[in-house]
């Protein structure tokens, strides 16, 4: 039997591959990254790139130990004479702000904004959507605590899915406070939860102890169904004056620009590394599972990593999840662009001289060759089938005349054209 792929693994594959859907398209993962960049480094971010494993206590420092992503879906990474001391990253965030401490990016401009993209790991339950190999986009800030860095991290954003298309989508915005914030909230919520621990799952059982708020992350039914007959507080009702002041700026800022948001007080986020501000990206139809992705601010990560205390905020998108959201309102992506210019030779003697000439152009042009001789009505059909601009062919007498007989393929103009005036006439503006 042919060997498979792993679950909740996809291969992206070329444009015009069978059966092919936006999420699997390499094409379309390369638009969404495109607009990512074009959206964010005109606003100043800078590209990062970060190892795909690291150390499994950064993830456990970072992250948090009672989350999910550290007691259940993180994958080790096993070598020689290694014991597992090594993840494949489960998110981006913790591994740029260590790669911030260690190279000593805070002699850059304050803050500073950096943008990235990739794979990310999670041994998740695999759905539509849910893929234990999937990628993200990430937007970080980092050395600002003001709030108007907030409310500029969400608006890009929405400016990213904005320019991609996407209509069908709302912010949920929320804040979880400050530390002295969260644990009066904890103290509430286990006096709550104590007197019902017996209905609470196994998970949500041990938050208790760890971390309470993890609680009403709860993928449980059971659980969700006791957070609502219990009629539980939302952290909103226990936010202190300087966070509830942040809170109340970065809704100002929003709604002088026109950003729609909806204020959800059940805004957790998954990992114990947020302060303050905590928002989700939400999409009409694409589910139950709406959220394509989410932010929110970190003011204590770098400390908890071992630097010094350094503010920040950042968001990052599922690209999967923008696809499928993309296929629901039906929008079509740009095709992926074929050559300028496809040239073939009538000749077997000929193919060299084909290639020679396709070779010149590169520098300029994307130009593509044929590596046997063709008829010209076949040369043609090829040219139109990897989606050129023209097709030239190359025989007996344009070889004599250092000439090429080159067809526009959508006018059907055809012309003579000398070989060293090739690139000026496929360029003119040039």
């Amino acid at each position: 039997m042919a060997l498979q792929r792993p679950k909740g693994t996809q291969d992206h594959l070329p444009g015009g591959s069978p059966k092919l859907s936006l999420d699997v398209s390499a094409s379309a993962f390369r638009h969404v990254t495109d607009i990512a960049q074009r959206v964010l480094e005109r606003a100043g971010a800078a590209f990062i790139a970060t190892p795909i494993f690291e150390e499994a206590e950064l993830v456990t420092r970072g992250v948090g130990g009672s989350t999910d992503i550290v007691r259940k879906e993180m994958f080790r990474v096993y070598y020689a004479g290694d014991h597992g001391g090594f993840v494949l990253r489960p998110e981006g965030t913790a591994g740029i702000v260590r790669a911030y401490i260690q190279n000593g990016l805070k002699q850059m401009p304050s803050p500073l904004k950096l943008w990235t993209h990739g794979p990310i790991f999670r041994a998740e339950n695999v759905q539509k959507g849910r893929l234990r190999q999937f990628h993200q986009v990430d937007y970080e800030v980092i050395g600002s605590s003001d709030a108007l860095v907030d409310a500029e991290t969400i608006w890009l954003m929405v400016e990213v899915v904005r320019e991609l298309g996407l209509s069908g989508v709302g912010v949920k915005l929320g804040s979880i406070g400050d530390p002295a914030d969260r644990e009066t909230y904890n103290g509430y919520l286990r006096g709550v939860f104590a007197p019902h621990v017996e209905q609470l799952s196994d998970d949500s059982r041990d938050r208790l102890t760890r971390n309470p708020m993890r609680i009403l992350d709860s993928k449980s039914a059971t659980d969700q169904g006791l957070i609502a007959e219990l009629a539980v507080r939302p952290m909103l009702d226990f936010l202190g004056e300087d966070a509830a002041g942040h809170f109340g700026q970065v809704r100002a800022y929003l709604d002088a620009w026109g950003v729609a948001y909806e204020v959800d007080p059940s805004i957790v986020r998954g990992l114990d590394y947020y302060r303050r501000t905590a928002w989700e990206l939400h999409h009409a139809n694409i589910g139950a599972k709406s959220a394509l992705g989410g932010g929110g601010r970190y003011d204590g990560l770098a400390a908890e990593l071992g630097g010094p205390q350094t503010p920040g905020i950042g968001w990052a998108f599922g690209i999967e999840r923008i696809l499928i959201a993309l296929e629901a309102e039906g929008i079509e992506l740009p095709p992926s662009p074929g050559p300028l210019i496809y040239i073939a030779a009538l000749d077997a003697e000929y193919v060299g001289l084909a290639a020679k000439a396709a070779l010149s152009l590169r520098s300029q042009v994307r130009a593509e060759f044929g590596y046997k001789p063709q008829k010209p009505g076949n040369a043609f059909r090829e040219g139109e089938r990897r989606g050129a601009v023209y097709t030239a062919l190359i025989g007996s007498d344009e070889a004599a005349t250092d000439t090429l007989a080159v067809k526009h393929l959508g006018t059907g103009e055809q012309e003579s054209v000398r070989l060293e005036e090739l690139a000026g006439f496929l360029t003119p503006d040039s």
